[in-house]
């Protein structure tokens, strides 16, 4: 049997969805799973705010640091055919520079698969690519046809019912703001959203306070990278108490959410679950929050404290 590793949540995300983990023989120390841990990273488990990660993050990319290291002798003992890389985000994940250099020592040497997402559809090539390097193509081909029946569902009762394309904005960093890009915009169209301050296919960006106010979105939906709802109401205040929050028509119509960062920002198929969600926030008429989805986000009402 074919053994691989997974160096990013998103793959190992999509290996269980397409029933193929049991050639995975270890992941990151992020990876919902049972496998074990062969990534880590020095600032795991640290509850900084979101200003004193940019801050370690700069530093590091600055000294040309990383942020991650891999257990080398476990990566011996599992002894791996595999590993799956990603070179789209140094600081969200390891890259595979950082893995190509720490392998040169092992006894058998893997094959490294890099997964390079930019849009939604390589996200869905990336599924295609993982099943293909085990010789079990059909499962991604399986797996996408039952993605495909949901997005054309949402595509379909939108054009049924005419409904107006929201002007929306989604944030991947609260402190300092950071707009939306990659797959992220892909998402939002699917929703019946658009997000003219977004970076469709290209990586966030620093965005002003100042611009926001101009685009003034009719939905913010926040979803800091890594976070989960939980860990990211603690900071909305850095939004709440900026000088004109209140008068963004997002504000005002009690339309800004706080999200769980997984369904936006780690390139999975799990992002069909983030465009369920985004349809049913943009348009509450006609779409209503699945299930499974209910405790994955949060409505933030302008008259309520938070703090």
């Amino acid at each position: 049997m074919i053994k691989i590793c997974s160096f990013l949540p998103a793959a190992t995300q999509m290996i269980y969805n397409m029933n193929l983990q049991e050639h995975l023989y270890g992941v990151t120390f992020e990876c919902v799973s049972d496998k074990p841990k062969v990534v880590r990273s020095y600032i795991e488990g640290n509850n900084y705010t979101s200003n004193e990660i940019d801050r370690i993050v700069s530093q590091a990319k600055a000294q040309g640091k990383s942020l991650y290291y891999i257990d080398e002798e476990l990566l011996e003992a599992i002894s791996p055919d595999i590993i799956f890389t990603q070179d789209v985000c140094d600081v969200c994940q390891i890259d595979t520079s950082y893995v190509q250099r720490s392998i040169y020592k092992l006894k058998k040497q893997p094959l490294i698969i890099p997964l390079i997402p930019r849009s939604l559809d390589d996200v869905y090539q990336n599924a295609i690519a993982i099943a293909s390097s085990l010789g079990k193509k059909e499962a991604a081909y399986l797996h996408l046809a039952e993605l495909k029946k949901r997005t054309d569902k949402i595509i379909d009762t939108l054009r049924k019912h005419n409904a107006p394309v929201r002007r929306v904005m989604i944030m991947e960093w609260l402190d300092p703001i950071y707009n939306c890009g990659h797959w992220i915009p892909y998402q939002i169209s699917q929703a019946g959203g658009v997000d003219m301050l977004s970076n469709p296919s290209g990586y966030s960006i620093v965005t002003s306070w100042e611009k926001v106010k101009l685009y003034n979105p009719e939905v913010l939906v926040i979803a800091p990278c890594g976070f989960n709802v939980d860990r990211a109401v603690k900071e909305i205040e850095i939004l709440s108490t900026k000088e004109g929050w209140d008068d963004l028509l997002a504000v005002k119509n009690n339309e800004v959410y706080l999200a769980d960062a997984e369904y936006f920002t780690q390139p999975s198929t799990k992002l069909v679950d983030g465009i369920e969600l985004l349809a049913a926030l943009f348009h509450p008429a006609i779409f209503t929050v699945p299930p499974y989805l209910t405790t994955k986000y949060l409505s933030i009402k302008s008259h309520i404290e938070i703090g």
